[in-house]
């Protein structure tokens, strides 16, 4: 019985209700004082719950326009800085701009001696004025040769036939003549065999002898006038194989016209240089923009193609952006794009036009090597050019180099 009133003593003990502690008497007093506030101020309630929905409208509202926008303060304004230089070598006599310079396309920035280019463009015209004369000659050649040349060919033709004739003719007479002779002689026989019988006189049968003999001669004559038709027959031959390079003759004439008009070519190409370079000797700006590092001063003697001048082109003026790899998912061409600049800090505005074709790392000096077995894995950037808008910079206030922070509008 004294255990079961003990355990009964100590279940009461433990049914009892036990003293709060502090940090729960705060609170329920805190809650307390606000359900009494409520109370007091029924349309509080209202508000804070309108509150809530504000804020939770702008959270929304935020995080939504920051998830379509990638911005980037790793970026900076670059156009094109072309390097001025002389095209010939010179002697500096005047320097017409100073640094920056706003300068406009075909002004003149440097002056450089011109006396030994005029020299040489006298010297080339004056070769140039021989060539033509030269030239000249050889064409007038060509219609002599060929006259020439076709009225010989027709003189050589025109004697060998008349040599041919000359042998037949020749041949005619070698026939009568032998004939004649042939008479005479057996004429001669006979009176020869009258004479011994006294059948005629001795002054007949000389006379018989007498024409023999002119026979005779006539025939060996004739024998002459055959090889001398003969040997006329070959001089004309000859004559005309002669004429037969007629013509080569006019071939060469034209070579050395063509080798000529050639010449002249040549000497006119000589003076277009030497005219050319007496323009190099004035120095133009090739763009408008602004003069930068000049290093060239009255009296410098300069090389072909040593830098004097960088000018800057302030018309073609871009964004080089380098966006982590990670902003890149919803990147895409012609994505409209503000820009702030640092030094005006205002917003320009432009699109994006192209990306990279390698992170930035893989044109540094040394790129990263991986292979070494120490690999850690780091997020590359790429480069993003951007485009400014058209009339966004009238006023060429803005710079290549100039530290921007492109923001990129995904939607």
């Amino acid at each position: 019985m004294a255990d079961e009133s003990k355990q009964a003593v100590m279940n009461h003990e433990t049914e009892a209700p036990r003293e709060p502690w502090p940090e729960e008497v705060e609170d329920r007093s805190k809650s307390a004082k606000a359900k009494g506030y409520f109370r007091q101020h029924p349309r509080a309630k209202w508000a804070l719950i309108f509150l809530l929905i504000v804020v939770a409208a702008v959270g929304i509202f935020v995080w939504r326009y920051y998830a379509v926008r990638e911005s980037t303060d790793d970026a900076q304004i670059d156009g094109h800085i072309g390097p001025i230089s002389a095209r010939v070598p010179g002697t500096v006599i005047d320097v017409y701009v100073e640094d920056n310079t706003v300068v406009h396309r075909g002004q003149i920035l440097v002056q450089l001696d011109p006396k030994d280019y005029q020299v040489a463009l006298e010297k080339a015209e004056g070769d140039l004025a021989d060539a033509v004369a030269t030239a000249r000659a050889a064409q007038t050649g060509v219609p002599i040769t060929s006259t020439t040349s076709t009225s010989n060919i027709d003189v050589s033709h025109a004697a060998l036939n008349a040599a041919r004739h000359e042998v037949a003719a020749a041949q005619s007479q070698v026939e009568e003549a032998r004939a004649n002779y042939t008479k005479a002689s057996q004429d001669l026989k006979r009176y020869q065999q009258l004479v011994e019988k006294d059948e005629i006189s001795h002054q007949q049968y000389d006379a018989a002898v007498a024409v023999e003999q002119a026979a005779r001669a006539t025939l060996d004559a004739a024998g002459s006038s055959v090889a001398t038709a003969e040997s006329h027959v070959a001089q004309a031959e000859a004559n005309v194989r002669a004429s037969q390079i007629g013509p080569q003759q006019i071939e060469q004439y034209r070579a050395r016209a063509g080798a000529a008009e050639a010449t002249v070519k040549t000497r006119q190409a000589a003076v277009d240089q030497a005219k050319l370079n007496l323009e190099y000797t004035t120095v133009r700006a090739p763009f408008d923009g602004i003069v930068s590092r000049r290093s060239v001063e009255p009296g410098s003697v300069i090389a072909a193609g040593q830098p004097v001048f960088s000018l800057v082109d302030l018309e073609d003026l871009w964004v080089t952006a380098n966006f982590k790899e990670t902003q890149l998912k919803g990147m895409q061409l012609n994505q409209h794009a503000t820009v702030h600049v640092d030094a005006f800090d205002r917003d320009y505005h432009g699109y994006v036009t192209s990306f990279g074709g390698a992170t930035g790392a893989r044109f540094s000096l040394l790129p990263p090597e991986n292979a070494t077995g120490n690999f850690v894995k780091v997020v590359q950037r790429v480069p993003v050019r951007i485009n400014f808008d058209r009339g966004e910079d009238p006023e060429h206030r803005l710079r290549p180099g100039m530290s921007v922070e492109p923001t990129v509008i995904l939607k």
